[in-house]
């Protein structure tokens, strides 16, 4: 029987060389033509009664077939292809995307006809070009038997040698002069997809001249491989890849990405992957994805260990003497997020199989990042050592330190090994140090900041293992920051506990460094300043920690850094001593008298000034020759600062209100930071801050330390404490009670010693003369403090003249004595030379 499908008028014929069915089939088949005329002739040698076919057809609008067509034919008119002119079966198509493509033989999903030699040349926008024919029925074969009960269903195989009759070959590229991929025919589930190595397949279908009825065809869709990533550097043939840090630089990106083989590939196949770093140049390469598969998609069967395996060569070249890993499809366990780090610029990593693959699902699936390090800036894995960072600066502008950002994170929070047991943290440590010598400057300022446009408060990412509020930034595993001064923990030690001079910050730490859960803020530009410190040295060391067993899964690819710190070194020379001790009482010189002989006055000066006060004192400042280059706050201010109220000052002076800088008398409670830490020493904090010629600017500031007299329960003060025998260090410091309500006393070495010791009483106006009948410097108290007895000038005349003739008396007695010894010694001589 012979089924011509088209005439001389319709686009489409297999008229010039149709085929044969023959044979004998007992189940219903169906044949779904291409045009709209068909013809059937039939031809029987020996005509019996036992020979007899039947059919009944019917004409179908193209939206009925829609196993052919598709739901919707009328929105994709090119979805079968465009027809090569003159052909039958010999089709095109462009741009292909998943379903927008359909791949059929003739007549599908009807039985094709007999003696076809197809082509469909297949093309999408990106590689890798796909054939989507995974669990597709495919039901090509051919065989030479007489009905279905007597054709074998034969599993679908490959090779020429198994289809010799009907079957599909695909080529990878535009024609048949491409390599072959494979050949394929049999029926049932196809159990594969296919990916070419470009944008561009050539399919071939062919079947025999004569046949059964009863083969249906194939149907598939084209696309392209879904996780297509533009890789940096240059490829050699299909998979033999070369990144050189050049080509990193002119992409404009930090990083390489490979993956795994993502298109088919022969049996025997090798792709190599090297990374060329500059000469001061170290290569890290880092697995965010891996998995070991069984080879799902062999083309050749494989009984043996490490059908395909993966290995990585501290080299330029695959030297065995250098292997860093082998991986193998077998038995190797995955190395996720883990870091393979050369001694040298060049790294070279070899994928081999043995089996290949239709699909490029390799055994080894990986998908690898690779990042080129200077070699100076390389650090240690965590478990051997921490990483230090030093800042040195030799003049005063500021500079700004980042945390690691996406690259440096990656050399500073991975590890090169595997380490036994793991390291239970990373860290890198940020010194800040003068390099000048200490008397230029002795004290730094660090400001801690959010990144920009980012919303918490330290971009640190949850702790799987400690899901806890950061409660205990010491002793918690959480991400943070320790801050600390090795001159005061008197050692260069990270400290592991709350210390004088060092302060802990995680991610909920609010912005006095205080550990409370804080609400997350909301994105912008401008936030205020996570935690500012001020050293009273001329080193400050900031160490960043962060738990190993989460480093690589939060912060590999983060996108910036997790803190940025603003650092510059102040107080000069002019400055003068940063840490006063306690005394009861002091003065402060602006500019340091014994720095104007060598130093040159800077054109802006920062000073701070800690001024320490004994404990359960309080005391009283008092500002005296204060001259400011200029009225406006800006050339110069003048601030004090309380540890109760850190960030704003309590007391500025400038030039417009120089005359306005009485204060009354700060009390110990004010002296105390926040929280009444017992270990924090009371002081005061003084700031100058001049933005020209420092030489014009000049003040004095004096303190005098006070007793705070207590009360008793009926509100009169406790005089009975000036007695009491067990407080000799209170009759001392209360010898003398100043004016006023406050109850405040001084030592009466401070009375009448030519500088004002007691404040003004609240009761007085503050522009008044204080120096009252009732100060410790009134006229009249100095007065009778300095009378003495009644002198006799005349008595102490004549005593003085008395003394002056015994004193010429004795004289002359002395050198009569001298005389005589001289005049006895020389008649000796005499009688010697006689």
């Amino acid at each position: 029987m012979i089924i011509v499908d088209g005439n001389a008028k319709t686009e489409l014929s297999n008229r010039k060389d149709p085929g044969l069915f023959c044979g004998e089939t007992e189940q219903a088949q169906t044949f779904i033509s291409e045009t709209s005329f068909v013809k059937l002739l039939f031809h029987v040698d020996n005509f019996t009664d036992q020979t007899y076919f039947s059919f009944d057809s019917r004409a179908e609008q193209q939206f009925d077939v829609y196993l052919r067509y598709g739901q919707h034919p009328e929105l994709y008119p090119n979805r079968r292809g465009q027809v090569v002119p003159g052909s039958y079966c010999e089709r095109v198509f462009r741009d292909c995307r998943l379903q927008t493509c359909y791949v059929q033989s003739p007549a599908y999903p009807g039985v094709y006809p007999r003696h076809l030699h197809c082509a469909y040349h297949l093309n999408t926008r990106l590689p890798f070009i796909k054939l989507y024919i995974e669990n597709e029925e495919f039901n090509i074969d051919g065989q030479r038997c007489e009905n279905i009960m007597t054709c074998p269903m034969r599993p679908i195989s490959s090779g020429d040698e198994h289809c010799p009759y009907d079957y599909i070959k695909i080529y990878d590229g535009k024609d048949a002069t491409s390599p072959v991929i494979g050949t394929f025919c049999g029926m049932g589930k196809f159990p594969y997809s296919i990916i070419g190595t470009s944008e561009d397949l050539f399919v071939e279908f062919i079947s025999s001249q004569a046949g059964p009825l009863l083969n249906s065809g194939f149907h598939f869709n084209v696309g392209n491989w879904p996780g297509h990533v533009e890789t940096a550097g240059s490829r050699n043939g299909t998979c033999d890849w070369l990144l050189t840090s050049q080509d990193l630089a002119a992409s404009g990106k930090t990083e390489g990405i490979f993956l795994s083989v993502a298109h088919w590939y022969p049996p025997h196949t090798s792709c190599t992957y090297l990374i060329q770093g500059a000469p001061d140049q170290i290569i890290r390469l880092y697995f965010p994805s891996f998995r070991i598969n069984r080879i799902e998609s062999p083309i050749m069967h494989f009984d043996g260990d490490c059908g395909e395996s993966l290995t990585l060569y501290d080299a330029s070249w695959p030297d065995d003497s250098r292997i860093i890993k082998t991986f193998c499809d077998t038995f190797s366990r995955a190395m996720e997020k883990h870091d393979f780090v050369s001694t040298g610029n060049a790294l070279f990593v070899r994928f081999e199989s043995k089996t290949g693959s239709y699909s490029g699902i390799v055994g080894c699936n990986y998908w690898r990042t690779t990042l080129l390090s200077t070699t100076r800036n390389r650090s240690r894995p965590c478990g051997d050592g921490v990483t230090t960072r030093s800042y040195r600066q030799l003049a005063s502008e500021s500079e700004t330190a980042q945390s690691p950002a996406r690259a440096s994170t990656r050399l500073v929070y991975k590890r090169e090994r595997v380490a036994t047991p793991p390291p239970r943290s990373c860290a890198v440590v940020y010194r800040f140090v003068h390099a000048t010598p200490a008397s230029i400057a002795r004290r730094l300022i660090l400001t801690l900041h959010r990144p920009i446009k980012l919303s918490r408060l330290l971009i640190f990412q949850d702790n799987p293992f400690n899901s806890a509020p950061c409660s205990n930034c010491w002793e918690s595993r959480l991400d943070r920051l320790i801050i600390w001064e090795p001159a005061l923990t008197n050692s260069s030690e990270t400290p592991t506990s709350a210390a004088a001079g060092s302060q802990c910050l995680c991610k909920s730490s609010t912005t006095n460094t205080q550990q409370q859960q804080q609400p997350v803020l909301q994105k912008t530009v401008s936030l205020p300043p996570i935690a500012t410190v001020i050293s009273s040295s001329e080193t400050l060391n900031l160490e960043l920690i962060v738990d190993s067993a989460h480093s690589a899964s939060s912060y590999f690819k983060h996108p910036g850094a997790l803190f940025e710190a603003k650092y510059e070194f102040i107080h000069g020379p002019l400055c003068g001593p940063a840490v006063i001790a306690p005394s009861e009482e002091g003065e402060l010189h602006f500019p340091h008298y014994e720095a104007l002989s060598y130093a040159e006055a800077p054109r802006s000066v920062h000073c701070i000034w800690e001024v320490r006060v004994n404990r359960e004192r309080d005391v009283w400042l008092h500002f005296d020759k204060v001259r400011f280059a200029t009225r406006d706050c800006q050339d110069g201010r003048l601030d004090v600062f309380l540890p109760s109220r850190p960030d704003h000052p309590f007391l500025s002076i400038c030039g417009h209100n120089v005359s306005s800088k009485d204060m009354p008398p700060l009390t110990s409670k004010d002296l105390t930071p926040v929280g009444g830490d017992a270990t924090a020493q009371p002081s005061v904090r003084i700031q100058f801050i001049g933005t020209t010629t420092p030489a014009r600017a000049a003040f004095k500031i004096a303190w005098t330390e006070l007793f705070h007299l207590p009360r008793n329960p009926d509100g009169t003060l406790m005089t009975s404490r000036l007695t009491e025998t067990d407080s000799q260090s209170m009759q001392t410091d209360c010898e003398f009670i100043c004016p006023g309500e406050a109850s405040l006393c001084i030592p009466a070495r401070l009375v009448c010693n030519g500088v004002i010791n007691c404040p003004a009483p609240p009761n007085l106006n503050p522009l008044a003369n204080i120096t009252s009948d009732s100060g410790d410097e009134s006229p009249e108290l100095c007065a009778a403090r300095t009378e003495a007895p009644q002198v006799n000038w005349v008595m102490v005349g004549l005593g003085a003249t008395a003394g002056t003739i015994l004193g010429v008396i004795f004289l002359f007695f002395i050198c009569r004595c001298f005389c005589c010894c001289c005049c006895s010694k020389r008649h000796d001589d005499d009688d010697d030379d006689y």
